[in-house]
């Protein structure tokens, strides 16, 4: 990790570890991007003569965007053009999307792969990542080929009651639950999943909105512990012969992109994932 040299090095090991805690949350903002870039600016033109009422309404009846802020559950998106809500939101989603059915293949052929995005685990086909996957969780429940191992904060959203029903095994880590803690649920949820189901084909869900200080999911995880965590899911794929694909998903600090490269990293240097140069591409 990576932290600010104005931090003293004269504090008791410590202070220096709840100091440098303190900074890395504290400068950290509240960043989402998959929803839309912070640069896009949604400006609408009204006369002084104008109903601002009128307005709007025209704009949430005659815009798309007014389903896919229901399906987002962002509801400014309602207020974008067509244009700017297919360039800036469906696109992306759909290059995602495309991301992970391709990431799947490739996990078939090499044994893993990785989607930097496309961890969904809201949407679901009917309607359109520490919180509930709510989404596949309706899509798949009935479906006895399919078995979910869920890890989520039952305090936070989406309280989703009838789509926790579908959830083959429930791991329910409440606010406030530290690394140890949380590592040994996983471990336990890992062997119990493997007596009761083997797959051929494992779809990883590895949100960082577990990370301690993150805005929605409640939990104390370090940094560390989310590159313990990848490895741990992945050395028991591999250890099994299971293909794998991780998408990435919740996380809501700017320093979750730097967690999640140096997991990758981590990955690599354990020998779980093959980095080399094959035929000129990595």
């Amino acid at each position: 990790m990576f932290w600010s040299s104005s931090l003293s090095s004269s504090h008791s090991p410590k202070i220096d570890t709840e100091s440098l805690r303190r900074h890395r949350i504290s400068s950290s903002k509240i960043h989402n991007p998959d929803v839309l870039p912070r640069s896009v600016t949604v400006l609408t033109t009204i006369s002084a003569s104008s109903d601002l009422r009128n307005c709007i309404l025209s704009i949430l009846q005659n815009g798309v965007g007014v389903n896919v802020a229901k399906i987002t559950e962002v509801p400014p998106v309602a207020m974008l053009p067509n244009w700017l809500v297919q360039m800036k939101v469906l696109y992306p989603f759909r290059k995602q999307v495309g991301g992970t059915v391709l990431a799947a293949k490739f996990a078939k052929e090499r044994g893993w792969a990785i989607n930097v995005g496309g961890g969904f685990h809201h949407c679901s086909g009917g309607r359109g990542d520490a919180h509930q996957g709510n989404g596949h969780e309706m899509d798949f429940g009935n479906d006895e080929h399919v078995y979910i191992l869920d890890m989520y904060n039952p305090q936070i959203y989406p309280f989703d009651m009838t789509a926790r029903n579908y959830i083959d095994l429930k791991v329910e880590v409440v606010t406030g639950t530290t690394t140890d803690e949380y590592l040994k649920q996983l471990d336990k949820a890992l062997a119990v999943a493997w007596s009761n189901f083997a797959p051929e084909l494992i779809i990883y869900n590895a949100g960082t909105d577990i990370l301690d200080g993150d805005p929605l999911g409640g939990l104390k995880v370090s940094p560390d512990g989310v590159v313990q965590r990848d490895e741990k899911v992945f050395r028991f794929a591999r250890e099994r012969n299971i293909p794998i694909v991780m998408v990435t998903s919740g996380g809501y600090m700017k320093t979750s992109a730097r967690v999640i490269a140096n997991s990758i990293i981590n990955l690599s240097k354990k020998g779980l994932i093959d980095t080399s140069v094959r035929n000129g591409r990595k």
